[in-house]
């Protein structure tokens, strides 16, 4: 793995929707410059209420954008790797307002070409870190 990207610690299952290309958008209540790739690291932690608020979200989605989007199944919980990168992407923009059914603002950051990677445990933190292997 390249040592030299920045990654991004994002909370389950929302870490799992951007890195498999279904969600564009990251939201964050603080605005970045950072434009390029990055790792996607998923969160150490998923809480059942967020799981269900997650679902409840991609349902939204799925009803509302259906024709313009392909119908998204989530994985169970428990199916889901938590701790470690999962994939990488690329961010090409920080906006405050989107089309994007998966904006919801302070600001969002724009994110293309997913890839899912091999899972590889590591420790995250708060905004872009080096990850450590």
């Amino acid at each position: 793995m390249e040592t030299y990207k920045q990654a991004l610690s994002i909370r389950q299952p929302w870490a799992w929707l951007i890195a498999n290309g279904y969600k564009d958008i990251e939201n964050r209540s603080w605005s970045t410059t950072y434009r390029g790739e990055f790792f996607i690291h998923a969160s150490k932690k998923m809480l059942v209420r967020e799981y269900h608020e997650c679902r409840d979200f991609v349902e939204r989605v799925n009803r509302d954008a259906n024709l313009i989007l392909p119908e998204i199944k989530l994985p169970a919980r428990d199916e889901f790797e938590f701790g470690g990168i999962i994939g990488t992407a690329t961010i090409t923009a920080c906006v405050t307002e989107s089309e994007s059914p998966w904006f919801t603002g302070k600001f969002g950051f724009v994110i293309e070409k997913p890839k899912i990677l091999p899972f590889m445990r590591c420790q995250g933190t708060l905004q872009f870190f080096h990850p450590s292997y």
